[in-house]
């Protein structure tokens, strides 16, 4: 590794540090010009303030992210996979088949599909866990800053600034500023991303640290070459890593369906076992003594010893009931509808260059069950790109709204050469009014200059560019600009601004940050005549509790404006200042240090020491900034409660903003008379949750008594009896408190959606969370199970892609149920004519391919492709997301529907099988039909049952899906004829016992008569009653599919009904060609199926 040199000016002996470069990790920290040092520990101690021990900083500050390593990775994922109940299982199975006393199966039955399962689900985990590493470790050495926290110590800028953005923490842009170096004492490792507690002691003088002393972990560098700093927290203990915790994970309800069911499924093989045990105990006794003379039992078997073999031997052989490729199956077909999502271009948005993205996959199927979605405002339904339309200054409102068509003239600014060109407003007597010098009308825009956060760039002389952490701050510095006072620079003591063409510094002696509980922002300022003003500006709300009572008058008048201006959708803050005393401005400075250097009840004093100087303050007026719809959110909103969902808006504005933006997005509507208010900030929130309205508006302050435990559950009643929620003036905390209450009670999907990272906690608190990466950064991104640009692209999301996931998962789970048990319960049948002895009915090669090879693509095929309607119908049709709600394509009932059938499918390819070749022997009377036959002909008439069950499941055919079907049995002929060779009978004597059975079989008539006939009897009772059902009662989608345009992609369904007046004629000619033949059994077959067909 090379060393890092520091600077010239800075590679001084009198340099009080002894510095060390910080070893590379991965991509090094070296990013273009930025050297990162960290001190010695000899000379530079780390103290953790609660327990006061020194914290030696490690010298490998190396994040580590992954869950293996190259060693750990076998065994630890192998344990993982083994806690699956149906991996356990088949390992039970392994070693059950290794004892020769019950094994009736051959080991390679077992360890083959175990294995590949095995091997499937550990390259996918690996595969996961690479990606994962990798999120942190494979940053752009041109953007990522350090990866470690950092005191910061020097930079290359004028008094050692360093401007950084954080929108990769929490979607902000902040300056940072620096502190000599000494004894740094700090809190202890933690996750708290906006708060930071330390104290710096240099030659005895003690100073706060605060977090804008730290750059933290994963912040980028800006408009600046290098920087210096103390490593605070490296690894694993830096801040960011801290605060991402355990992810919640996320089950959809169908996982905890499964679950139910495959515990249900072993003891149901159980009662098998248990039933064809007790068979065998009654055969040992009755028959078996018989065959003791050629089969004689060994010592001290009997025939209880002999059933409780059986049981074991029975579960080995019934072990297809339990489903071990399910799982990974399952996650096969997330990924490929998570890759669907991903490839949407419908979903891409190019003005930023951002598609859309399924963050998870295993959450697919839950987008077509949603019941509740959960909204933002600002950023979500809005473009969160605000312009100042209107204010109130001194009791006068001023400003219009620019309305489609209207040619109001706009105001001319080029008196100002440092006017924004792009600002526009519509109302020339507020300009002319600062102009005049008015008093009043200077102070408001000179508080909008001066209160606020914002960075600026200044690239060439009067070519300014504004860095706000939001956009309503970057609004209202721009209109401060346009209007004559123009933001120039700031330092951390001082702020430049230009004043009417003057320039004027003014020194910055404190700012009181905003935050979601103060709702407001103060800075108290010195101006060059040393006047001391601290100038305020924050939520109406809250401004008017610290008023003087000389401004009761001009209050009520703002107000007026305050609900005209939230009643056109605008969003409002109120201003207001105060002039400070320098006696008591010098205590209060002194105080507020003591307060900055405390280690413990630091936020509370400031509190305090913030309550008791924001107090008696004078109006100055209010802003009124717009923030328009995105394109297509009232169609979308539309369409989403034509599908039955139900949408809450939860925002932090006021109520006649959020009534205003409800309207907006049709939410809201004229014909809805009974809108009414709910007060949640009062006890009395009783009498108004008692009424009934179409409507309900919930307004709510940092105390909810509405979510209260006595309350909470009268809310959320009178709430879902309304066609629409709006709760206005929510905290982030309050947002999650109102998802919980409608998922805890309600037991309904829901789905929260968000731009910023006051959504964060909604987006983890719901079953689903969709972040809209926008103007706030990507923390709501970042916590999301799926993100895009815009709010309209929910509407594909959970009636194209979530409906077809939804549809598919349940058709591949009805399927992979239907074929197993069919499988197995001939199995079952079989016992009963073996004398309970656990013979496989089927060729032990046949039972270890038939997951793996002769079903598998085919069922995964259908689970990928298929789809009941395309996409644009999907859209126009949103009632046809209804079913998914309501659970109907997969359920306990449906489970217990498709054993049914199973079980009928079973006892046809058992019963017309065994009749058909009972006692027969080939056309030119060579040979009886043996075991060997009959198991041949037994798993063909399944292979080809099954498939012709999938191909009516199949509503969408691609050429996938027919080179599935037709290569699986393709592929069963070809393996099958080759297994049954003469060559590898030769090779491999035992293991491939079936010599010339297939050529010797397939080759006679009456088996594929045979074949026919079982086939066309499992398929007939499915096709006549999905044609009464479309007949006498079609859903939804069957009536869209009949008015939809052709496409032949799409099982029409009159070519269901021609398909089965076809089946039942070729029915009837068998019937008619097994009478008339001399095919043994024939009047039994004959009698068998008519008395089934007219059970159908």
């Amino acid at each position: 590794m090379n060393q890092l040199s520091p600077p010239p000016h800075l590679a001084s002996p009198h340099w009080p540090l002894s510095l060390l470069p910080v070893p590379y990790c991965n991509d090094s920290l070296l990013v273009g010009r930025v050297y990162m040092y960290v001190c010695t520990c000899t000379t530079v101690h780390v103290h953790v303030s609660l327990n006061m021990h020194s914290v030696l900083l490690s010298q490998d500050n190396a994040i580590r992210t992954s869950k293996y390593n190259v060693f750990s990775f076998l065994p630890l994922n192998l344990f993982e996979q083994f806690q699956r109940l149906a991996n356990a299982y088949f390992l039970v199975l392994l070693i059950l088949q290794l004892i020769p006393e019950i094994s009736s199966l051959s080991w390679f039955t077992t360890v083959v599909p175990l294995l590949l399962v095995l091997t499937m689900t550990a390259v996918k985990d690996a595969s996961d866990d690479i990606v994962r590493d990798g999120r942190y470790y494979l940053l752009p050495l041109s953007e990522c800053l350090s990866q470690a926290d950092l005191l910061l110590l020097t930079s290359s800028e004028p008094l050692n600034l360093v401007y950084i953005e954080t929108a990769e923490l929490d979607g902000t842009f902040i300056l940072k500023c620096v502190f000599p170096t000494g004894e740094v004492r700090c809190e202890p490792p933690n996750n708290r991303l906006d708060k930071f507690k330390g104290t710096l002691t240099v030659n005895g003088q003690t100073y706060a640290l605060d977090n804008d002393k730290v750059l933290l972990r994963g912040c980028t560098l800006r408009n600046t070459e290098w920087c210096f700093g103390l490593v605070v927290f490296g690894g694993p203990d830096t801040k960011l890593m801290q605060s991402s915790g355990k992810t919640v994970f996320k089950r959809t309800s169908i996982d905890g369906l499964m679950n139910v069911l495959v515990l249900c499924i072993f003891g149901f093989l159980a009662v098998m076992c248990s039933i064809l045990a007790v068979g065998n105990a009654i055969w040992e006794v009755r028959e078996g003594s018989v065959f003791i003379a050629f089969l004689p039992r060994p010592n001290g078997v009997n025939a209880g010893f002999s059933a409780f073999l059986t049981f074991w031997s029975y579960v080995i052989i019934l072990n297809t009931v339990v489903p071990i490729s399910l799982y990974v199956s399952v996650e096969i077909i997330r990924l490929g509808n998570s890759f669907y999502i991903d490839w949407d271009r419908k979903m891409y948005y190019p003005k930023s260059d951002t598609p859309a993205q399924a963050r998870t996959t295993t959450l697919n199927e839950e987008l077509g069950q949603i019941k509740y979605i959960f909204s933002d405002k600002t950023g979500t339904l809005t473009q969160n790109i605000m312009t100042f339309n209107k204010c109130s200054i001194n009791g006068k409102s001023y400003g219009r709204t620019q309305c489609r068509g209207d040619k109001t003239q706009t105001v001319d600014f080029t008196w100002n050469e440092l006017a924004d060109p792009k600002f526009v407003f519509h109302d020339p007597s507020l300009v002319e009014l600062v102009r005049e010098g008015d008093l009043a009308a200077q102070h408001f825009f000179r508080l909008l200059a001066l209160c606020h956060t914002v960075m600026p760039e200044e690239k060439t002389e009067g070519e300014l560019y504004y860095q706000a952490q939001s956009p309503d701050e970057g609004a209202l510095v721009t209109a401060a600009r346009n209007f004559g006072f123009v933001f120039r620079s700031r330092t951390p003591e001082s702020i430049r601004i230009m004043e009417m063409g003057q320039e004027v510094t003014y020194d910055l002696l404190a700012v009181l940050d905003f935050n979601n509980v103060r709702k407001r922002m103060s800075v108290i300022v010195r101006s060059p005549k040393g006047k001391l003003i601290l100038f305020c500006k924050g939520a109406d709300t809250i401004v008017y509790e610290r008023l003087h009572p000389s401004c009761l008058k001009l209050k009520d008048t703002t107000t007026s404006h305050l609900n005209e201006y939230a009643g056109d959708g605008l969003r409002t803050l109120a201003l207001a200042y105060k002039d400070l005393d320098d006696d008591y401005m010098e205590d209060w400075r002194r105080r507020h240090h003591e307060a900055n250097i405390a280690m413990d009840g630091k936020e509370e004093r400031l509190d305090e020491l913030y309550e008791e100087i924001e107090k008696d303050l004078m109006l100055l007026g209010a802003t009124a900034v717009e923030d328009k719809l995105q394109d297509g959110v009232p169609q979308t909103i539309e369409q989403l409660a034509k599908a039955d969902i139900k949408i809450w808006v939860l925002t932090g504005d006021k109520q006649e903003t959020a009534e205003n933006i409800g309207y907006a997005c049709n939410m809201l509507r004229e014909d809805m008379t009974e809108v009414f208010i709910v007060a949640a900030n009062t006890r009395d929130v009783t009498t108004s949750i008692s009424c009934f309205a179409n409507v309900i508006t919930h307004n709510s302050s940092p105390k909810a008594y509405a979510l209260e435990k006595d309350l909470e559950l009268e809310l959320l009643r009178t709430a879902c009896m309304c066609q629409t929620v709006i709760c206005c003036r929510v905290t982030p905390l309050q947002k999650a408190q109102v998802v919980e209450l409608v998922k805890h009670y309600k037991q309904a999907v829901t789905l929260a959606i968000g731009d910023g990272a006051n959504d964060v906690s909604m987006i983890k608190a719901a079953h689903i969370g969709v972040g809209i990466s926008g103007q706030e950064g990507m923390q709501a991104v970042l916590s999301s199970d799926y993100s895009f640009a815009q709010f309209r692209y929910l509407q594909r999301l959970l009636l194209v892609h979530g409906r077809w996931s939804y549809l598919r998962m349940c058709k591949f789970l009805r399927y992979f149920f239907y074929k197993n048990f069919t499988f197995t319960f001939v199995h079952f049948w079989y016992a009963f004519f073996c004398g309970f002895s656990a013979q496989t009915v089927y060729d032990e090669w046949f039972i270890t391919l038939y997951n793996l090879v002769y079903t598998a693509l085919p069922v995964l095929g259908m689970s990928l492709f298929d789809q009941d309607v395309n996409d644009r119908w999907s859209s126009q049709h949103p009632q046809l997301y209804s079913p998914g709600q309501l659970n109907l394509y997969f359920s306990k009932k449906a489970f217990v529907r498709c054993m049914m059938h199973s079980c009928y499918s079973s006892l046809i390819l058992f019963f017309i099988p065994w009749a058909a070749m009972y006692d027969t022997v080939r056309d030119d009377g060579k040979d009886i039909v043996d075991y060997q036959s009959f198991a041949l002909l037994a798993q063909t008439c399944l292979l080809i049952a099954v498939t012709i069950q999938l191909s009516l499941d199949t509503h969408y055919w691609t050429a996938v899906n027919q080179f599935f079907v037709w290569g699986s049995l393709s592929a069963y002929f070809a393996i099958t004829f080759t297994m049954y060779s003469n060559g590898m009978f030769l090779i491999f004597t035992s293991t491939f016992p079936f010599i010339g059975t297939a050529r010797n079989s397939l080759n006679q008539p009456n088996v594929w008569l045979t074949i026919l006939l079982t086939s066309i009897l499992c398929a007939l009772p499915v096709v006549a009653y999905r044609f009464t059902l479309i007949q006498l009662w079609p859903t939804i989608n069957d009536k869209v599919q009949a008015t939809g345009p052709y496409d032949m992609h799409y099982v029409n369904y009159t070519l269901d009904m021609y398909c089965m007046y076809y089946i039942i004629y070729i029915y009837i000619y068998v019937l008619y060609v097994l009478y008339t033949s001399d095919v043994p059994c024939s009047r039994f077959i004959l009698c068998t199926t008519l008395d089934m067909y007219v059970l159908y």
